[in-house]
């Protein structure tokens, strides 16, 4: 199935997270629209929420999968009713937003970071700022929840001679101290983050057109072992999945392509030529282990069996 509406590149695509919604897929797109398609039966765009002025960047389920968080370049953060389309809460930031994460275990408070030294912890029932995470760097690219939920990790474009220390930070939600800035020492880029789902251990991909593993129990120790290589980033913020079940883990490409390595010994086990342009995303259905959705710089979002 192939669904060509988007206007302009796709930033990122997610499946609803609750079971008896799994047919809907969520895109985000440089073309400041927002929509929701119905990616099983029929292709259809069900929903499309234009309220952002400027490109999204990100936006996320909510884990009722009733509401979409959703913000961009327009500094703005939305969080928007997919029944009425009607904006329930919305915030001015003070910068431009790159990504976006709900707390897997409180559903009002959600982190919101982009081009600024500054993540900022929101708690919806206040519309309030409720903490700052402060660190000495210019832009935070992707934030990952730890299990549990009590850290998180924030990953940021190595942009200064001594800035390899700082490209991945470990944070304390609660007290907001930093934990660790000692995680990743290769001079750079991390565009995107994800969590294994049944091992301790997360993946980062990096423009160095690998991705490397890491524990998530401190001192977050890198796998120096595992490398996944094989796809190009090059640039582009080039996102990656495990599969539900752990076994594979699965990454865009900047040449279109989708790479598919084994877990365990990080071999490529498959290259699927899905796009003209740079597959700027991937994600495998959560019911179905069979399906995955990927999109593209174009606006192209294409499913897969």
């Amino acid at each position: 199935m192939e669904m060509s509406q988007h206007q302009g590149p796709v930033t990122t695509i997610q499946w609803c997270p609750v079971d008896q919604h799994s047919h809907l897929l969520l895109s985000a797109s440089m073309d400041k629209s927002i929509k929701i398609w119905d990616a099983i039966e029929t292709g259809r765009c069900l929903k499309n929420y234009l309220c952002h002025s400027g490109a999204v960047r990100d936006a996320q389920w909510s884990l009722c999968g009733r509401q979409i968080l959703s913000g961009g370049f327009d500094s703005m953060l939305h969080l928007t009713d997919i029944e009425t389309g009607k904006q329930v809460i919305s915030f001015c930031n003070e910068f431009q937003i790159t990504c976006l994460a709900f707390s897997p275990t409180n559903q009002n408070v959600f982190l919101s970071g982009g081009f600024s030294s500054t993540v900022k912890a929101w708690d919806t029932r206040s519309c309030k700022v409720v903490n700052e995470y402060s660190a000495g760097i210019q832009q935070t690219l992707d934030i990952l929840f730890l299990p549990g939920g009590t850290e998180f990790l924030t990953s940021t474009d190595a942009v200064s001679r001594d800035s390899a220390d700082r490209t991945i930070i470990a944070w304390d939600f609660q007290t907001s101290a930093k934990i660790s800035n000692q995680i990743f020492h290769e001079r750079y880029t991390i565009p995107c983050m994800a969590l294994h789902p049944k091992e301790p251990v997360f993946v980062a991909q990096t423009n160095g057109n690998y991705m490397v593993l890491f524990s998530t129990q401190r001192p977050y120790r890198m796998n120096k072992r595992k490398r996944y290589e094989g796809h190009k980033v090059e640039g582009y913020a080039v996102g990656c999945k495990f599969s539900h079940d752990g076994t594979l883990l699965a990454s865009g490409s900047s040449d279109g392509t989708v790479c598919f390595y084994n877990y365990l010994n990080s071999k490529l086990v498959r290259t699927l030529p899905a796009h003209k342009q740079a597959c700027t995303d991937v994600s495998f259905h959560p019911v179905h282990p069979s399906i995955i959705a990927t999109s593209d710089w174009s606006g192209e979002i294409k499913l897969w069996q």
